[in-house]
Parts: C-alpha cells; structure tokens; sequence
C-alpha cells in the first residue's frame, strides 16, 4: 500500500464513477482500476461494488476511507506547513461554523482572508455543535466554531467569546413584553426556539434544569433566519443570543429583551483535534473570525442596551 494508491482509492470513493475519478486525477482508467484491484487484493477485501449506477463502496470501502483520509489530509497539511516557512501562506482548511456564526460573521471574514491569503482554500460547512465535535474528532474538520457545553470534550477548545442570550419579539406585532424578563416567565409567551438538536436548545435547556423550570414550547425551528422573520411578523418571541438576530435587531424588526433571575450565556469556542497541529491557514482564519465576532458582538450588545433602555 502506497500514497498514491490511498489517493486513488479517496478520489474513486468521492467521485464514485472511474471515468470521472480518472479525469481528476489526470489518468487513463485503466490505470486506476489496476491501482484499486491491487489495493484490493493486498488488504483482501473487496472495496467497491461494480454496478450500472458507478463505484459503490462496501463496508471495507467505507471504513477504509473514514480511516484513511485523515491521514492523507495530515501529509497534505505537513507539505503545505513546509511551503509556507518561504512566507506565502497556501494550502486547504476545512471548517465548521455554526449558523449564528455564518449569519453575522462569515461574509466579512472570508472576505478579508481571502483578500489576504488569496492561496488557500476554504471549505466551509453549516451545522450543528454535535456534528462539529464528531467531525473534527474523525479529522473530517480540521477547525469547527461551536456553542460549548459543560460536557468536557476530548478535543482542544479556545474560548472567544461568552454572549448574553435574550428574549426577542417584533416590533410591529410583538406582545407586551413585561419587564424584566425571567427565565421562570417565558412560558407566558408563545415561544419559538431551535430543536433538541440545536447547541443554543442546549445551552437554554441546560439553564432551566439547574432552576428546575419545564419549559414546553410550541413550535420548534432549527433555522434561525426562520425563526427570526416569523418573529419579526407575528407575536411569537424567541430565545437567541443577540448576534444569531443582528440584523432584525440593527433594522429595528426585532427588539431585545434581557433575561434576569438568572441570565443566561452562551460561550462560542473554537475546537480542533490536539492530534493534528493546527495549520498557519487555519490560525490566520480563526484571527480573523475571532476580530468579527468581537466586532458583532459589541454592536449587538449596544442595539441590545438602547432597546432596554426604550
């Protein structure tokens, strides 16, 4: 088993077709089918299923690229840390940020990477904390921005940022909203907040075990720009951290409302595997999305003090 045997066999994996796999690796078929055959016969196991829809991967198949295409990311990221001791800083990251974070930080921050480090590649994916741990654990990620638990984590975690959550109506259609805001009140309103599935669910969830308040609410919605417009329109109200609703909140769709008896906080975390070291791309882009969160946040926090003062 070599390298380039290993890079065949991932190529083939994603592509899924030998024609198409073929003409991204800049080869002739035949030469990759004789690659994967001898890949097959060393390991004794049977790595695709040959059928009319393409290259479907067996069990072996799969697992043997779970396995292996971390490791072929990590030599990657090896040469490319050798190139860049020359000051040209290239390569690949991959990334996963949470929607709060993509919805308030992301375009500026890709934005001035990219205008500064035009050689590297991003690869950004939206998700879910659960699913970032997971897949920065496996080295499907080499970064994820997550809202961090107090369940201890295998991984190395760098906290940027712990950001008050806050009830949120509309301003047109909104009901009266009676100051201050208890955790214990919320069940007066028609309240709308992301799934069990959801890192903010968590952190709300969380809170109300410790005061020993059942909270049921009505309607679900993991889309936060979802949850923000029906918000904005009718007289459900939501619980957020101010920067996953900056925008109703800046063009004054939305209001903020600070919760008391107890607050509650979100901490935003970066979290990466302590096996794999941290490439000089993927610091340069934590920098700089760390700079506009900040930003964001400070922002969010003012539009958020004027309403409560209103």
């Amino acid at each position: 088993m070599d390298l380039r045997q290993l890079q065949y066999f991932v190529c083939l994996f994603e592509e899924g077709n030998v024609t198409r796999a073929a003409r991204r690796l800049n080869v002739v078929q035949p030469a990759l089918s004789m690659q994967i055959a001898k890949l097959e016969a060393e390991l004794n196991e049977k790595l695709f299923e040959r059928s009319s829809q393409g290259m479907i991967p067996t069990a072996a198949g799969r697992t043997m690229y779970r396995l292996f295409l971390p490791i072929l990311r990590d030599i990657a990221a090896a040469k490319q840390e050798i190139s860049n001791l020359s000051g040209r800083i290239s390569g690949q990251v991959s990334i996963g940020l949470i929607a709060s974070v993509t919805q308030s930080a992301l375009s500026q921050t890709v934005e001035r990477f990219s205008s500064q480090y035009p050689s590297v590649e991003l690869n950004v994916t939206e998700g879910y904390t659960a699913n970032f741990v997971e897949q920065v654990t496996t080295g499907q990620l080499d970064i994820a921005l997550i809202n961090r638990s107090r369940k201890k984590l295998a991984l190395t975690t760098e906290d940027i940022l712990n950001e008050e959550m806050v009830l949120v109506s509309g301003t047109a259609h909104g009901p009266a909203i009676v100051e201050p805001v208890r955790l214990a009140d919320l069940s007066r309103y028609r309240l709308v907040i992301p799934s069990k599935r959801h890192g903010l669910r968590a952190v709300l969830e969380q809170e109300l075990e410790v005061q020993g308040i059942d909270l049921k609410p009505k309607l679900e919605i993991d889309s936060l720009i979802s949850i923000a417009e029906l918000v904005a329109r009718t007289d459900w109200v939501t619980v957020l951290p101010s920067i996953g609703v900056h925008r109703g909140l800046s063009d004054g769709t939305l209001r903020a409302h600070r919760i008391v008896d107890p607050a509650i906080a979100r901490t935003l975390a970066w979290i990466h595997n302590p096996r794999r070291p941290l490439s000089l791309a993927a610091v340069r882009f934590m920098d700089i999305m760390n700079e506009r969160l900040l930003e964001a946040a400070r922002s969010t926090s003012s539009v958020t003090a004027d309403h409560h003062a209103k």
